[in-house]
């Protein structure tokens, strides 16, 4: 039997008699297609051998097909063969679709590699391969569809900041969601049925977050949420979220090493060299010279104060087309009579690569928490931070924190909303 959650997910609960009939139900988990959209997903790779040939299910996108067995790749990453059986009914089923009797037959052939696939069957290797006796496919298109579909309703109704409270009684937490310097909160509600992820420790990608719990979430992560906004814009009832302990780094470049893809920088405050890996995913960024010096004085306190042009900083009508924003170097991103968004200002600026990092040069990095053995990624790394790191080097952290966790293509997005 499955518990459907709203849209996409199931929980898994017991599987019944019929291995059928329960895949009738769980299908709606391939909307489970996408690993963002599962809270609890059969992982057979966590499955204990059986000594014998015991009943399984699992998922996975399908990597290669041959004359009677199809190879999947399961959302940890490891390899499962699926062998077909010409009693084994095979289905192809739509986003949306919730009963068997709605579904497609086909034949193995129709199968292609990128689909995903969710198999029924018996296994005697504790899940290695699986004797399918049921197995329903999506195709790639339509996990495609979906995701897209997906995305745009995380930027629709989805809101992102910086974890002040967490109040486990009332399952509620408590989300900053200001920059530079404002207090805005948003009180997130999360219930029973809200799909609770938690960011691997060297990633910010939507696929690896793994099911998580409210009592993971402290003070300090970053959090993203996307559900129901009440009357005002104080409160959002969350159908799902996603958090992670980041780090924030300040500091000068000490060396880089492209042959590991790494940046050695001294950290200001514990005056230690911390190493960064850099990856395909993390956002390098440079922050042009009159942006830096607003922000600083903004950051100070004396923008009203300082130079000709530095207060229009603050509050200030944005420029009426992006292409003078950037011709000017400054004021992209500042949002009329309100506050600046930064993250719109950081998708402006002139991207950078390792190579350009110069010894002696200040940083300011958000990056994964990272572990003894995993060591920290960059997410995004800011470099022309100057001015900042001097005016008011204890506010720095308020520039990149609380950031977007779906600020862009590579900003805690990976291939998700």
């Amino acid at each position: 039997m499955f518990k459907l959650l709203p849209g996409r997910e199931m929980r898994s609960i017991v599987a019944g008699r019929n291995v059928t009939a329960a895949l009738a139900v769980a299908v709606v988990a391939m909307l489970f297609l996408t690993p963002l959209y599962l809270r609890a997903a059969q992982d057979t790779s966590t499955q204990q051998p059986a000594p014998s040939a015991s009943k399984v299910k699992t998922v996975g996108t399908i990597k290669s097909i041959s004359t009677n067995a199809v190879t999947l790749t399961n959302d940890s990453g490891s390899e499962i063969m699926i062998l077909i059986q010409p009693s084994t009914r095979l289905l192809r089923m739509a986003p949306g679709q919730t009963d068997l009797k709605q579904a497609t037959p086909i034949q193995l052939l129709d199968l292609q590699v990128g689909d995903r696939l969710l198999a029924g069957g018996t296994s005697a290797d504790g899940g290695k391969s699986v004797t399918a006796t049921s197995a329903v496919v999506m195709t790639k298109a339509d996990v495609a569809a979906k995701q897209e579909r997906e995305r745009e309703d995380w930027q629709k109704r989805g809101v992102g900041g910086l974890v002040k409270v967490v109040d486990a009684g009332t399952g509620t937490i408590t989300l900053s969601t200001g920059a530079l310097g404002a207090s805005n909160t948003l009180a997130v509600h999360v219930s029973k049925d809200t799909i609770i992820r938690r960011y691997a420790l060297d990633s910010v990608k939507f696929d690896d977050a793994k099911p998580g719990t409210l009592e993971q979430i402290k003070p300090g992560d970053q959090l993203r949420a996307r559900g129901t906004k009440n009357a005002d814009g104080t409160e959002l009832a969350a159908e799902e979220i996603v958090s992670g302990t980041f780090r924030n780094v300040a500091g000068t470049v000490v060396a880089t090493d492209a042959g590991n893809s790494t940046v050695t920088l001294q950290d200001l405050v514990t005056k230690r060299p911390v190493t960064m890996k850099i990856t395909s995913d993390s956002q390098l960024r440079k922050l042009p010279p009159m942006m830096a010096q607003r922000i600083a004085m903004r950051l100070k306190g004396g923008a009203q104060n300082g130079p000709a042009g530095a207060g229009n900083a603050v509050g200030a009508p944005a420029p009426a087309r992006a292409g003078e924003a950037q011709a000017g170097g400054a004021g992209a991103g500042f949002r009329q009579g309100g506050q600046p968004d930064f993250q719109q200002m950081l998708s402006r600026m002139p991207a950078i690569t390792l190579s350009d990092l110069q010894k002696g040069e200040a940083l300011m990095i958000v990056a994964t928490e990272g572990s003894a053995e995993v060591p920290s990624t960059a997410i995004i790394l800011l470099s022309g931070v100057e001015p900042i790191l001097t005016a008011a080097p204890s506010q720095a952290s308020t520039i990149l924190s609380p950031w977007n966790l779906s600020g862009g293509g590579n900003v805690g997005t990976g291939d998700t909303p």
